[in-house]
């Protein structure tokens, strides 16, 4: 008897060694995904820094300046669904390292710009760089969900997320030093008119930060080629798709996604229509009354604010229900927003700085509680919550509003926002079937 025994232990043994083999590959493999995830919060970023650059350079007013946002996320809505079909055809590390590729041609499109002086080419190359990063976004999300066990994907996804958020942090001192600092703009007072040559100087110091960013996804491109991530074939991730698509009407039975679709819109309008109008804001004289490059280390506070807010969160959901920590967040963001509207001085600022801390766990929030009790549809749906993304591009909205209404009262439309976030957390990401009915719809 002692051979079959013997025998089963040592099958046992190996299991257990493939097992944590599989585990540390996992792991080597979130640490090198944590890095695209912190390149695509920088980079989003830097636009934050960018764009009250943009209207000094080009002249423009907030309609137009908030296009420029638009632009960017109406890329999430175009590009999902290519980004998607081309995961499905080359599989997951191939269109990591495509989306990085494109990235990279982006950000060389915005120096090609900056030479050209041409708000047509800056719109185009953003737009590039925004098509990078939504296949990134489709390709790493799912990835990161089921690369490890099931039951620990949520404290994955929101451990990759902080990476996200410490690039979100970071971008704004990059971005302030490098362009807002070495430019004349950056350093005038609010309203000051640039002399062509001023805005040509301008418009040319975006190059040097956008050639550095350029070198590293190039160098991040090649580290991923050739790291052996966990397998997880485009052929499987096909047949799922297609698998969902047969019950595709099955996914509109589930409330939770249904509108946990629209609250991923509606919030991002929010949480973008903050961070790009973030400086100007702070600049005016009756709130902060600072110069763009002074604003820039305040918006550094904002993003910093989300980080600290998802650990915070993180730790209150450990006692408390997800539901409940994300309604306490959409009524202290819709408190803060309205003290912005109405308030001036250090007060509308510190309002505004604050409003970081609650809008930290919205997104991650909200994505898991859409596609709780999915089941077999859990990739379709992350898919349909992935696109609304898009909603970002409705900042030109807060943007039309600024030029007719004041910039200062358009945040209301930020707080509007947030109340729909609250209706999502109260009652519209109930589960509208069972556990166990969801689970083989």
């Amino acid at each position: 008897m002692a051979g079959p025994i013997a025998g089963a232990g040592t099958a046992a043994a190996r299991a257990g060694e493939a097992a944590a083999g599989a585990r540390g590959s996992a792991r080597r493999a979130l640490s090198l995904l944590a890095s695209l995830f912190f390149m695509w919060g920088f980079i989003t970023v830097i636009n934050n820094t960018l764009l009250p650059h943009l209207r000094s350079v080009f002249d423009l007013d907030y309609t137009q300046t908030t296009l420029i946002e638009s632009v960017w996320f109406i890329a999430y809505f175009v590009a999902s669904i290519p980004a998607a079909a081309l995961i499905a055809r080359i599989g997951y590390q191939r269109a990591l390292v495509s989306g990085l590729a494109i990235m990279a041609a982006g950000t060389l499109g915005m120096v090609w710009a900056s030479h050209a002086v041409s708000y047509g080419i800056t719109l185009t190359a953003l737009f590039v760089i925004a098509s990078g990063i939504t296949l990134l976004q489709v390709a790493a999300n799912p990835y990161v969900a089921v690369v490890g066990p099931a039951e620990s994907a949520p404290a994955r996804l929101n451990l990759v997320q902080a990476f996200n958020s410490l690039g979100t942090a970071l971008a704004p001192l990059f971005g302030g030093y490098l362009i807002l600092g070495r430019s004349a703009s950056g350093n005038a007072a609010a309203g000051t008119v640039l002399t062509p040559a001023e805005r040509l100087a301008d418009a040319q110091s975006v190059q040097l930060p956008y050639l550095i960013v350029a070198a590293i996804l190039v160098v991040l491109a090649v580290a991923i080629a050739r790291f052996p991530l966990p397998a997880m074939g485009g052929e499987a991730g096909a047949a799922r798709d297609a698998g969902a698509g047969r019950t595709g009407r099955a996914l509109w039975r589930h409330r939770n996604l249904v509108l946990g679709v629209p609250a991923i819109f509606i919030y991002l309008i929010a949480e973008i229509g903050v961070s790009n109008l973030f400086i100007s804001f702070v600049a005016l004289p009756e709130i902060g009354d600072l110069t763009h490059a002074q604003a820039a280390r305040y918006l550094f506070l904002l993003w910093g604010g989300m980080m600290v807010g998802r650990f915070v969160g993180s730790y209150l959901m450990q006692g408390r229900s997800a539901e409940t920590v994300l309604a306490g967040a959409a009524l202290g963001a819709c408190a803060v927003m309205l003290v912005a509207a109405f308030a001036s001085g250090p007060l509308a600022m510190w309002a505004l700085i604050s409003v970081g801390l609650f809008h930290a766990i919205m997104f991650p929030t909200i994505f898991t509680l859409g596609i709780r009790g999915l089941g077999p549809l859990t990739e379709a749906g992350a898919g349909l919550l992935i696109m609304a993304i898009a909603g970002g591009a409705l900042v030109v909205v807060q943007g039309w509003a600024a030029d007719r209404f004041g910039l200062q009262h358009s945040f209301l439309i930020t707080a509007a926002c947030e109340l729909y976030v609250l209706f999502y957390a109260l009652w519209g990401c109930r589960p509208s079937l069972p556990d166990r009915r969801a689970a083989g719809a």
